[in-house]
């Protein structure tokens, strides 16, 4: 991050000072031991990371929901960093090469280095996402589960067990799931009862329904609804526990929206919009994640944007290289979205 990168020009400034005088490290570095405030997130450190991907919870529906149908969304971006401006992969908006992107930091063409899972479905071959690819493809959950650390998977689409068989040595519990308030409250109670570094929690129900009764109705909304309370119960259970509350980052987004037409079509604003919402141990409460990144970031207005601009808009795909680099650990290696891990949130 960029606090991060600064360090090395407060290293001669820290090495003067007394040695009763607690020095606190920016961007993830372990605090010094000073008493914490109990009420501030400022001195907090990142040790668990919480990605949770809202099935078709577009920044459209989450804007019609409101807070009145999205209380958890719209209160995690008053309390965190946020913005209802974030992209999907440019190539598809389809979940499962979306969420392969979210997980390796990779576009999704097998020709310029992506991932190459362009298919949505429960196939077998390839039965890796190396196999799409044509080459090995790392992940968040091989970065976050080296070093004797462990990863949880939850999902409620059979499809997503490609990751599993993409990476099995790296995700140490791995729950599919259909029924989302069951698969959410396996994922809250391993939260809690574990010390993963990873969690990740994929809740389907938007898009279940949105295929059913179309996306944006009522019914839809009703589903946006729904997933935001499991999300809440979510937040609850690590605000009300402190050594959750001190250590846990989440970051929540999607791997699409919908409209109409459903969500098929890349080049639909309706499809490609989606929220991007951190908060957590450190991160600035009430911040516009534009705002915070004006150097390596820029808004696209309502445009879809290419691949290889110099300040490109924030993509889903960010999340994996967030996460890393919340833990202090290395960018997913070959991965293209934040590889820098230049994405602050502080």
């Amino acid at each position: 991050m960029a606090a991060v990168r600064r360090l090395a020009l407060l290293v001669p400034l820290v090495l003067t000072l007394p040695v009763a005088v607690p020095v606190l490290l920016a961007g993830g570095g372990r605090p010094a031991s000073a008493t914490p405030d109990p009420g501030s997130r400022a001195v907090a450190r990142t040790t668990k990371v919480v990605i949770v991907t809202l099935d078709s919870v577009g920044s459209r529906a989450v804007r019609l929901a409101g807070r009145e149908q999205a209380p958890t969304l719209h209160r995690l971006l008053r309390r965190g960093a946020g913005t209802l401006n974030a992209r999907t992969a440019r190539e598809e908006t389809w979940t499962l090469p979306n969420h392969t992107t979210i997980v390796t930091g990779r576009r999704v063409e097998a020709a310029r280095t992506g991932h190459g899972v362009w298919w949505n479905d429960e196939r077998t071959e390839p039965a890796t996402v190396q196999g799409a690819a044509g080459h090995d493809v790392s992940s968040v959950f091989r970065v976050a589960g080296s070093r004797d650390r462990q990863t949880g998977l939850f999902v409620s689409k059979e499809k997503l067990r490609l990751f599993k068989r993409s990476w099995s040595g790296a995700i140490d519990r791995l729950v599919v799931q259909e029924d989302n308030q069951a698969l959410a409250r396996k994922a809250r109670l391993d939260l809690i009862r574990n010390r993963r570094a990873l969690t990740f929690l994929h809740l389907s129900g938007p898009d279940d329904t949105g295929h059913q009764e179309g996306f944006l109705t009522a019914a839809h909304l009703a589903a946006v609804k729904e997933a935001d309370r499991l999300l809440g119960r979510l937040v609850a259970a690590i605000d009300a526990r402190p050594r959750l509350r001190k250590h846990v980052t989440l970051i929540v987004t999607a791997d699409h929206g919908g409209g109409p037409d459903g969500h098929g079509d890349p080049t639909e604003p309706v499809t490609y919009r989606i929220p991007f919402v951190v908060w957590g141990a450190g991160v600035k409460a009430g911040a516009d994640l534009y705002g915070l990144n004006t150097s390596d970031f820029r808004n696209p207005g309502p445009h879809r944007t290419r691949y290889g601009l110099k300040r490109p808009p924030i993509r889903n795909g960010d999340a994996a290289n967030l996460a890393t680099d919340l833990l202090g650990l290395r960018a997913v290696p070959g991965s293209q979205f934040n590889a820098q891990q230049s994405l602050d949130v502080r």
